[in-house]
């Protein structure tokens, strides 16, 4: 069964998370992916711990099966070499500061009057227009300035950072898409366009019930810890040994946790429906708690699972890559080094297709420029 993207080829300039997290989606889905990277130094994350047989295990994760190649893009020389190969690429990406391409002699407008049909992906922290378009931005800035800071962690408590670097993993996912439109696009067309991704655009985006409740009501949401601010009860809850989760969305579902929990509050005019308990989250947790302290948290989620309730353990990073059902997902794989054998173990691809293997491997990170060769033999039987 062949990848959907099997014949793309992305020329990937990107460094760091944002970019590379784009590319290493078309890689899992068939794209051959080609890293251009500043000889000498490479893709930053290459010196990010931690380590393994000196190599990066976080560069290898987001890296894996891509090609490598040095090029120093104000080189006459390697120039000639990139230009090669945006003759023969479908897309090229970047998350350069704006106005870095178009110093060099390769932003949209320059690459799309040489070769229209190619696809030019940018993600940047504020993007390509607007009065802070050049201004520079980590995943850190885009979560307190995009507004996802200020309705994460607890009530009352300081702002924390979302543990996952979402301000890039989400750039990187709407610039996937962006891109995977534009190809499709360019089938009716025959032409390439920009796709213009700016991390604190991407932070709005997840917003969507912030947005909602901020524009009904006039007030900003604040942190409510692991309650949802509209939904009850939708949050973490003691047992006996220690807190588990609880997520009863609409009122067949509290009815049924109320008869597993052998409460009767399902026709308490204070818990009847959703906005009544919203109203009275504080008590229902209070009354909950009274009957799930009494008993271990395995053994409460054993009961509601049973009665249909959506529950859950909270598990660290070790648990999740030991969960049964992860694992029957082949979301743990492995990266493979350059004898075949397993060197590191990554995420695996989320996407699952009918028509596409589902592989339990991932190919190896590659060595800086080192696919040099392959490459240019590449070019020239291209050019012959």
């Amino acid at each position: 069964m062949s990848a959907p993207l099997s014949g793309i080829t992305i020329l990937d300039l990107t460094h760091v998370l944002a970019g590379p997290y784009a590319s290493m989606i078309f890689a899992d889905l068939g794209a051959r992916v080609i890293k251009v990277e500043r000889p000498g130094i490479g893709d930053d994350t290459r010196a990010f711990p931690p380590f393994k047989d000196g190599q990066s295990a976080y560069f290898a994760t987001i890296n894996h099966g891509k090609e490598s190649i040095a090029l120093d893009l104000k080189q006459q020389d390697d120039r000639a070499i990139f230009d090669q190969l945006l003759e023969h690429a479908d897309v090229v990406l970047e998350n350069y500061r704006p106005g870095v391409m178009e110093k060099l002699g390769y932003g949209w407008e320059d690459l799309h009057k040489r070769l229209p049909s190619l696809i030019y992906g940018a993600v940047s922290g504020f993007g390509h227009t607007g009065p802070e378009a050049l201004k520079p931005a980590y995943d850190m800035v885009v979560q307190a300035r995009g507004g996802v800071m200020s309705i994460t962690g607890e009530r009352d408590r300081e702002p924390v950072r979302v543990g996952a670097s979402i301000g890039d993993i989400v750039a990187g996912m709407f610039l996937a898409q962006g891109v995977t439109a534009a190809l499709l696009q360019r089938r009716d067309t025959g032409l390439g366009q920009k796709v213009d991704i700016a991390m604190l655009d991407s932070q709005l985006a997840l917003l969507e019930h912030a947005v909602a409740l901020t524009s009904v009501t006039g007030e900003a949401p604040r942190p409510s810890g692991a309650r949802h601010p509209s939904i009850t009860p939708f949050e973490t809850f003691h047992a006996e040994d220690g807190l588990f989760v609880i997520a009863a969305g609409n009122d067949a579902l509290f009815s049924r946790l109320c008869d597993a929990l052998q409460l009767p509050l399902a026709a308490d005019e204070r818990f009847a429906t959703n906005p009544a308990r919203c109203d009275n989250a504080r008590l229902l947790k209070r009354l909950i708690e009274a009957v799930t302290l009494g008993a271990p948290k395995a053994h409460w989620i054993e009961v509601l699972t049973e009665a249909g309730i959506p529950t859950g353990p909270i598990q660290n990073v070790a648990e999740v890559m030991k969960d049964p059902q992860i694992l029957s997902r082949n979301m743990v794989v492995d990266v493979l080094d350059k004898a075949g054998k397993p060197q590191f173990t990554a995420a695996g691809n989320p996407i699952k297709l009918s028509g596409m293997t589902d592989s339990t491997t991932r190919g190896p990170s590659p060595a800086l420029d080192g696919d040099r060769a392959e490459i240019l033999a590449w070019l020239a039987e291209a050019e012959s």
